[in-house]
């Protein structure tokens, strides 16, 4: 049988903040800092009206979000050259070591529930800034497109 420490639940309200890495402020949650997790990280995301990330990837771990509300736009690929478009309900999975940052071009927050198989809430985040002026260029190029934009 198991230590007995390791059969006691936590109950964690996401009262608290962090600031992360990638440039977006993060509800505390399940997490080897809050919890003493070994395998998973999961947190609440919101990402103000016109806010972004800074371009980065999770080396060795995967991410899984759940849209609450809003929509938003991830950027991801080696240079940044692909997008997807998540909407509240939406499931978004990105493998480990794949750049991407999310943008929230609209007038409204995005909410997401983010997971990865990373117990630690910032060790495996590596930031990319040599993908910054593709980013640049592709939120310029959607900032032209995008009816929210406006």
């Amino acid at each position: 049988m198991s230590d007995v420490s390791e059969q006691i639940c936590h109950l964690v309200r996401p009262d608290d903040t962090y600031d992360g890495k990638q440039g977006l402020t993060y509800f505390c949650g399940i997490a080897a800092e809050t919890v003493g997790s070994k395998s998973i990280c999961m947190h609440l995301l919101t990402i103000p009206p016109g806010g972004r990330a800074k371009a980065h990837m999770h080396a060795n771990h995967e991410t899984a979000i759940y849209v609450l509300e809003g929509e938003a736009i991830a950027l991801y690929g080696n240079k940044l050259q692909y997008q997807a478009v998540t909407k509240a309900g939406d499931l978004f999975y990105i493998p480990a070591g794949v750049p991407h940052l999310p943008i929230n071009l609209s007038n409204k927050p995005i909410s997401a529930v983010i997971a990865r198989t990373d117990p630690n809430e910032q060790e495996s985040v590596v930031l990319l800034p040599e993908l910054e002026t593709y980013a640049d260029a592709a939120i310029a190029r959607l900032m032209q497109t995008s009816p929210a934009a406006e």
